[in-house]
């Protein structure tokens, strides 16, 4: 595609011998209305303006900074006739890229031209590649301006740069991980590696490999020496995920390493010192664990140095136009969609739905929504069948608890558990980590019943 070119001045006459001297080589708008040319900036995907600095009784100054609030990504060269090095000056200082005198020389605008792009392109590809990098860090997708949030902010901004270990608390889908990821970046291991490890996600029998690491021949199976998540995070962070599924053994092995920073693999002899900060998130009431003796005491009060709980959506409805917004924008911009807006209606249903996947299960819906919309306007048809049953329920709030399930008579135990589980799956939409919220049982317990009970088939 040929790059977009915009040329403002008030002599017809230049509009037209440019756009001839250009066409080949660029797309050519014109308009002798500074207001108009302002507005095709505004709208149109402008990528260079030639802007006159005398359009009449307009100051080309005046129309470059209202260019440069409405579009401030657009490259700006300034046209006049009446050269100096203070309006060169000032002009740059007020956004243009460069500046020439008229008469134009077609040559050394050419090259100007191809200089701008080149710029431009660049600009660009490094505008990409930074919110790339701040995406794969957590920093773009963590927001909010209600007090629960700032006051996240804070606790991140004020331990940051120290190494105490961090316990982040909080219901699924609330951003556990993203403060984890937050912390990191913004601190002064940045630049060192963030191991991340779901303790929930890997089976009991290969945590602790995953986490210590292992020596060729320590097991059945080691063929090869395998670098634990310890030894990878040395001079970084450790991200302990969903720590509360940690088998009790494991905790103990795990409480040794935190007191002596220092790491053995399996089936070795040798200690490997450590420099890591411990950051960990639980969905559970690790208090309550502890008491139940489910959780090492120990090893609790060793993790919860910092606690940091991150809010609920329903208790920062607030945020929620922020959120959407930036879902919005987010999701048509992967999917390469055109600009989307909610209607009325259907805003109005996202404002008033109650999350109970919180933020996650938002960023959901939006992707849901632009994905299947068919018009630039998002109707209430167009969202999932979770925010309508609830504007056919009166109304009102629900939740997971309020479907009924049927038990007959004469089932067995396994029988009922089977069926609850099931109902239970099919109304979370699939969703195990919801699901085994709803049902309070651990992510891997409710993987092995899937199994036992064969439900998925």
């Amino acid at each position: 595609m040929k790059p977009r070119v915009l040329i403002i001045d008030d002599e017809q006459a230049i509009c037209t011998s440019l756009s001839f001297a250009l066409e080949d080589d660029y797309s050519v708008m014109t308009t002798t209305d500074p207001e108009k040319g302002i507005l095709i900036a505004e709208k149109e995907p402008v990528d260079i303006i030639l802007l006159d600095l005398r359009i009449g009784r307009y100051n080309g100054m005046d129309v470059l900074q209202k260019i440069k609030q409405k579009a401030p990504k657009v490259t700006v060269i300034m046209m006049t006739a009446y050269a100096s090095i203070e309006t060169s000056i000032e002009a740059i200082k007020m956004g243009a890229y460069y500046y020439i005198e008229k008469p134009i020389n077609i040559e050394n605008l050419l090259s100007l031209l191809l200089r701008a792009t080149e710029f431009k392109q660049i600009s660009t590809k490094l505008e990409t590649l930074h919110e790339d990098q701040e995406e794969k860090k957590g920093l773009k997708d963590f927001l909010g301006n209600s007090m629960a949030m700032k006051y996240v902010f804070s606790m991140i901004e004020r331990i940051k740069d120290i190494d105490s270990c961090v316990l982040i608390t909080g219901e699924s889908g609330t951003g556990k991980e993203l403060v984890a990821k937050r912390i990191h970046y913004l601190g002064k291991r940045k630049d060192g590696p963030l191991e991340i490890l779901n303790c929930a996600a890997i089976p009991e029998s290969l945590l602790e490999s995953e986490l210590f690491g292992y020596e060729k021949g320590a097991f059945t199976g080691a063929t090869q020496q395998k670098e634990g998540k310890w030894v990878a995070a040395n001079g970084g962070t450790l991200f302990l995920d969903e720590i509360s599924e940690m088998p009790l053994p494991l905790q103990a092995k795990l409480l040794r390493v935190i007191q002596e920073r220092e790491v053995t693999p399996l089936g070795s002899n040798k200690k490997i010192p450590l420099d890591v900060r411990i950051l960990c998130a639980a969905n559970k009431n690790l208090e309550q664990m502890v008491k139940e003796g489910n959780f090492r005491e120990d090893l609790y009060f060793r993790l919860n140095v910092i606690p940091i709980k991150t809010p609920p959506l329903r208790e920062r409805k607030e945020d929620l136009p922020l959120l959407i917004d930036y879902f919005l924008q987010k999701y048509c911009k992967e999917m390469n969609r055109e600009k989307r807006s909610f209607s009325a209606a259907a805003r109005r249903l996202l404002l008033d739905y109650h999350y109970p996947g919180n933020v996650r299960e938002l960023g959901n819906i939006i992707e849901y929504s632009v994905a299947l919309s068919l018009n630039t306007v998002i109707d209430e048809g167009d969202l999932p069948h979770s925010i309508l049953e609830q504007k056919k329920g009166d109304g009102g709030i629900s939740n997971d608890s309020e479907k009924n399930i049927v038990i007959p008579i004469g089932l067995t135990m396994k029988e009922i558990e089977k069926k609850v589980i099931s109902e239970t799956l099919k109304h979370s939409g699939k969703h195990r980590q919801r699901t085994a919220q709803t049902l309070q049982i651990s992510e891997r317990s409710l993987r092995d019943k899937i199994k036992l009970y064969d439900i998925e088939k």
